[in-house]
């Protein structure tokens, strides 16, 4: 790390602490030629994820897109806020993780499908009619026979 004082570019780490709920670090640095002493701060990089919706038209990912879907198909349903928060979380680290910078909204609507699965049959059941646009009380009923299979 460069001295911002006298420029040299070699300093030795003096403390080191988390900061903001332990998404930074704050270290103290001090300069190995004129003994200053100077605050860095270290942050994950993360890269925008771009979504690729089904007009091929993109977008940068939008959590809180994702949670007001997920609040509206559980909607009078006994799913704290915090069950949603964690489950929104889990699919955004899943999506930073995969090395894809582009994902489609089929692959974000199958992982928070997936979710509500676990969480609250009925959102789920709420979610895919909305996501997998049911035409007829038919495609409805195929999946809820493959929910009742499932189980």
């Amino acid at each position: 790390m460069k001295c911002p004082f006298c420029g040299y570019e070699e300093s030795k780490v003096v403390d080191s602490r988390p900061t903001d709920e332990g998404t930074r670090i704050r270290r103290r640095r001090e300069c190995l030629k004129c003994s200053s002493r100077f605050t860095t701060y270290e942050v994950v990089e993360s890269l925008p994820i771009v979504v690729v919706k089904r007009d091929k038209s993109r977008e940068v990912f939008n959590r809180d897109k994702l949670l007001g879907g997920l609040l509206k198909s559980c909607e009078k349903r006994p799913v704290s806020m915090e069950t949603l928060e964690r489950a929104v979380e889990e699919i955004e680290a899943r999506l930073q993780n995969s090395l894809d910078r582009e994902i489609t909204s089929q692959q974000i609507g199958e992982l928070a499908m997936e979710k509500l699965k676990g969480i609250d049959e009925v959102a789920y059941v709420r979610f895919a009619s909305v996501y997998r646009q049911f035409r007829d009380i038919n495609t409805f009923m195929e999946e809820l026979k493959k929910l009742l299979k499932e189980k």
